[in-house]
C-alpha cells in the first residue's frame, strides 16, 4: 500500500533551500546540464589566466616592463613602483587551487544539505566578486588584493562552483555515469576556450598609452559572469528521493572494482585506497597544471617570431607590435589546450564507462610519461606541430582525470556521499596548485637567471613533471577493492522531499515507476533553447580557437 500523494512542499522553505528545488512532474532532466555548464564555463576561465601574465608583468610600464633589480616576493605585494614578475604573479593561479580544494573539501557536506543552487549564487558572488577587487588591485598596482581578490576569494568561488552539480548530475544520469561526470567537470575545463580570446579582445580593445586594458577587462568579464552563474544556479533541480529514470534497471555489479554498497564519509579517508587515488590525481594534476599555468608564455619564449614568420628573431629581439601579435597567437594556443581540455573531460569519462576507471587512469600515466619526455625533442627541433599537438593530448588526458574521479570514487566508495568524498579528494588539487606552478615557474626563473633562453627554459621541468608521473602510475596500481569492514549497514541519509502530485516513500513491487513522471521529454524546445545558449559560446570560442591555431600547424 502507498503513501498518500503529497501536495506541497515544506513549510517556510526559502527559494534557496534544498527541499525548494525539488523537481517535480514533467521536469526535463536535460535542463540541468546546461545550468551547470553556465557555471563551470565561467569559472573556468581561470584555466586562461595565463594570458594576463605578461600584459600585467608591464602594468606600469606598458610597453616596456619597469624592473627592480632589489624585488622580492614579499616587496611586490606591496609595490606602486615596479612591476610585477611573472612568478608573482603565477602565485594567483596557485592560490585558486589552493582555495578550490580547501573550500570543496570544507563545504562539501554543506553542499549535499543545503543543494546545489544556494552553492552556485555563492560561487557567483565569490567568482565575479574576486574579478572586481582585483580589477582594483590592477588599478591601485597592489598584487595582494590581486591575491585575495582572485586567488583566496575567487578561488573559494572556484571551489562551491565546481562541486556544486557534480554529485547532482550522477543522481540525475545513474543510467550513464560516465558521461555525467564527464557533463559535470567538462565545462570547467572549458572556460578558458571562450575566456582567453574574449580577453585578448578587452584587453585590446582598452588599451590605451597610459593602460594595459587588464583591469578594465576585469571588471567587465565580472559582469558577464555574473549574468550566466546566476542564471545557472536558478536552474538547478535536485530529484526526488529514490527516483530512477523512466524504465531503468540497474546492471548487476560484477566487476571487483565497483561495489554496490556504500562507505561512510568519516571513514572514507582512513582507506588507503582513497590516499592512492588522491596521489593519482594529485600527480596528474600537478603535470598538467604546471603546464597550464604557463603555456602562453611558454609558447612566446620557445617559438617567438617563428609564430609571425620571423624565425630569426628571439623573444628579447620583438618589437611591442610583434609581441601583441605573438600574444593574440599564444591565446589561440591557450584556447586550443582548452578545447581539448573539455573535450578530453567528456571523452575520458565516457570511455572509462568501457575500460574501467583504474585501466583509464593507468594510461593517463604512461602515455603522459612518454609525452613529456618527447615535449623537449619537439622544441629543439622546432616543431610546433609536434609540440602543440603532444600537449593537447597531454591536456586531454589532465582533463580527464578530473572528470574520471568522480565516478572512480563511486565505484569505490559507493554513490552515497560521493559528492562530499569528491569534495575532500580536491585537496589533491590544492597540493598540485602550490607543486605544479611553483615546479615550472621557478625552474623557469632559475633558468633565466642562467642566461638560458627559448627551449632550454623548460627542458628540465618536462623531465620533472614526467617523473612525477611516474610515481602516479605505481599509486593507481595500489588501488584495491575495499574489504567488507569499510561498507555500512544499509541506510540512507536525510532527502528531499517528494515532488508535489506524487506519491512519497520508498520504492515497492507496487510501485515499479519510480520516475514519478520526471526526467524524460529528451531535446524539447525548451531544452533545445537551453542548450544554444550554452553551444553557441563555445561554438564561437572553437571558431576564434581553430582560427589563430592555423599558424600553430604550419
Amino acid at each position: 500500500m502507498t503513501a498518500a500523494p503529497s501536495t506541497s512542499r515544506p513549510a517556510k522553505t526559502s527559494f534557496l533551500d534544498r527541499d525548494h528545488i525539488v523537481a517535480e512532474p514533467g521536469y526535463n532532466r536535460w535542463l540541468l546540464p546546461p545550468a551547470a555548464l553556465c557555471i563551470h564555463l565561467c569559472i573556468g576561465m581561470a584555466y586562461g589566466f595565463s594570458v594576463f601574465w605578461l600584459p600585467l608583468s608591464r602594468a606600469i610600464g606598458v610597453t616596456q616592463a619597469k624592473t627592480c633589480a632589489d624585488l622580492t616576493l614579499a616587496s611586490a605585494l606591496l609595490t606602486t613602483t615596479c612591476d610585477w614578475r611573472v612568478a608573482d604573479l603565477g602565485w594567483i593561479y596557485t592560490l585558486f587551487f589552493v582555495f578550490l580544494g580547501l573550500s570543496a573539501a570544507l563545504f562539501g557536506g554543506w553542499l549535499e544539505r543545503a543543494g546545489p543552487r544556494k552553492a552556485g549564487l555563492a560561487s557567483a558572488l565569490c567568482w565575479c566578486g574576486g574579478l572586481v577587487i582585483s580589477a582594483l588591485g590592477i588599478y591601485l598596482h597592489q598584487l595582494w588584493l590581486m591575491w585575495l581578490g582572485s586567488g583566496v576569494i575567487g578561488g573559494i568561488g572556484l571551489g562551491l562552483g565546481y562541486i556544486s552539480p557534480v554529485s547532482t548530475l550522477i543522481k540525475w544520469f545513474p543510467d550513464r555515469r560516465g558521461m555525467a561526470t564527464g557533463m559535470a567537470i567538462m565545462g570547467f575545463g572549458g572556460g578558458a576556450l571562450i575566456g582567453s580570446p574574449l580577453a585578448q579582445m578587452l584587453m585590446s580593445h582598452f588599451r590605451s598609452d597610459t593602460s594595459v586594458g587588464v583591469w578594465q577587462t576585469f571588471l567587465t568579464l565580472a559582469a558577464i559572469y555574473a549574468v550566466f552563474m546566476v542564471a545557472g544556479a536558478l536552474g538547478y533541480r535536485v530529484p526526488p528521493a529514490h527516483w530512477q529514470p523512466a524504465g531503468f534497471v540497474p546492471k548487476s555489479i560484477t566487476n571487483a572494482m565497483i561495489t554496490s554498497r556504500n562507505v561512510d564519509l568519516k571513514d572514507a579517508h582512513k582507506t588507503l585506497a582513497f590516499w592512492m587515488i588522491w596521489a593519482a590525481l594529485c600527480l596528474n594534476v600537478s603535470a598538467g597544471i604546471g603546464v597550464l599555468g604557463i603555456a602562453s608564455p611558454m609558447l612566446q619564449e620557445i617559438f617567438s617570431g617563428r609564430l609571425i614568420g620571423h624565425p630569426e628573431l628571439s623573444f628579447a629581439q620583438l618589437d611591442i607590435g610583434q609581441k601583441g601579435q605573438i600574444a593574440a597567437i599564444a591565446a589561440g594556443f591557450v584556447g586550443l589546450l582548452s578545447l581539448f581540455n573539455i573535450g578530453g573531460r567528456f571523452f575520458w569519462a565516457s570511455l572509462s564507462d568501457k575500460l574501467g576507471r583504474k585501466t583509464t587512469y593507468a594510461t593517463f600515466f604512461a602515455l603522459g610519461i612518454l609525452l613529456y619526455a618527447a615535449v623537449p625533442w619537439a622544441a629543439q627541433a622546432g616543431s610546433m606541430a609536434l609540440f602543440v599537438g603532444f600537449f593537447c593530448v597531454i591536456v586531454s588526458m589532465y582533463g580527464g582525470g578530473f572528470a574520471t574521479v568522480p565516478a572512480y570514487l563511486a565505484d569505490i566508495f559507493g554513490t552515497q556521499f560521493v559528492g562530499a568524498i569528491h569534495g575532500r579528494l580536491l585537496t589533491a588539487w590544492s597540493t598540485a596548485g602550490i607543486i605544479g606552478p611553483v615546479v615550472v615557474n621557478y625552474i623557469r626563473e632559475a633558468q633565466i637567471a642562467n642566461g638560458l633562453t627559448g627551449s632550454m627554459l623548460y627542458s628540465r621541468t618536462m623531465y620533472i613533471l614526467a617523473g612525477m608521473l611516474v610515481i602516479g602510475f605505481v599509486a593507481n596500481l595500489l588501488v584495491r577493492p575495499l574489504s567488507d569492514r569499510w561498507f555500512m549497514a544499509d541506510k540512507t541519509i536525510p532527502a528531499p522531499a517528494t515532488p508535489r502530485g506524487s506519491a512519497p516513500g520508498r520504492p515497492t513491487a507496487n510501485r515499479p515507476d519510480l520516475s514519478f513522471g520526471i526526467g524524460g521529454g529528451g531535446f524539447t524546445s525548451t531544452a533545445a533553447l537551453a542548450w544554444a545558449v550554452i553551444l553557441l559560446p563555445i561554438a564561437w570560442g572553437i571558431w576564434i580557437t581553430l582560427s589563430n591555431a592555423v599558424i600553430l600547424f604550419k
